[in-house]
């Protein structure tokens, strides 16, 4: 990288950058369009999807804080770790998707919303709280996933991404944290929401609040951030480069193998 000016890195990272997007293209495209969204027209399919989708909700969060762990520093005594314009971004995403506010403006992570809006629904929330609290009571990760009552589809999810999370180098887990996140849920489902809205005793005001929130700062704050992170943790290394785009096409393909499977359930 010190071989070559500041403007020349400039121009092979915008470069870089469009051609890494244009391989991802077709699995973000099979993601929007997906048949899916036009299924989640009741009460108990939007049900079903949340109660397999949460899934993908929580594992999120272990990805945006092993990006912490690795890109700042967590011990102590404290020392300044990587460059100061990195740190910065991951802990800017780190507190808006741990500590966000509610639609009162009360402190909670988007994790939090989402089961408050299950519950709002009467989403079936046992499962994924069976879960952590295995975990919480000590219980390895991977045992838990693998002793779960839940489907060999949702394990197979969260086991691409606890691994990301635990063991891959810090690039690749930048990759499949920028492209797994939920500025891929079209407009179309927080209108079939919004229109569901109107149903008698169903209440979607958090649910709705959750998509929008997710939404709007993923594509307006968290999506560039991310992208700036690639790019620096990359580099000019075109093999970082690559690893990070394989990375990122397993994770769409995982996510559609989700939305496959949970459309095959409604």
């Amino acid at each position: 990288m010190g071989l070559l000016s500041k403007f020349a890195l400039e121009k092979l990272l915008m470069k870089t950058t469009t051609l890494f997007e244009e391989k991802l293209a077709p699995y973000k495209e099979q993601l929007l369009h997906h048949p899916l969204y036009h299924k989640l027209n009741s009460t108990k399919a939007i049900q079903i999807f949340m109660e397999y989708h949460v899934f993908a909700v929580w594992d999120f969060m272990s990805l945006v804080k092993a990006l912490q762990r690795k890109l700042t520093c967590t011990d102590l005594p404290w020392m300044p770790v990587g460059s100061p314009s990195t740190r910065r971004l991951i802990n800017e995403i780190v507190w808006g998707e741990e500590s966000d506010v509610d639609q009162f403006n009360q402190p909670a992570s988007h994790f939090e919303l989402y089961l408050k809006s299950m519950e709002e629904i009467g989403a079936n929330t046992t499962p994924i709280k069976n879960l952590l609290a295995e975990i919480l009571n000590g219980k390895s990760w991977e045992a838990a996933v693998n002793e779960a009552l839940i489907p060999e589809e949702i394990k197979s999810f969260l086991t691409f991404s606890l691994i990301t999370a635990t063991k891959a180098p810090v690039h690749v887990v930048a990759s499949v944290f920028n492209y797994g996140r939920e500025d891929l849920i079209p407009d179309l489902f927080i209108a079939i929401i919004k229109d569901m809205a109107q149903e008698k005793g169903t209440d979607f005001g958090t649910l709705v609040y959750y998509f929008e929130r997710h939404i709007e700062v993923d594509s307006g704050e968290h999506g560039p951030m991310a992208k700036q992170m690639i790019q620096e943790l990359c580099g000019d290394k075109i093999q970082l480069w690559d690893q990070a785009n394989d990375a990122a096409k397993e994770a769409l393909k995982k996510r559609i193998a989700l939305w496959n499977f949970i459309e095959s359930k409604i």
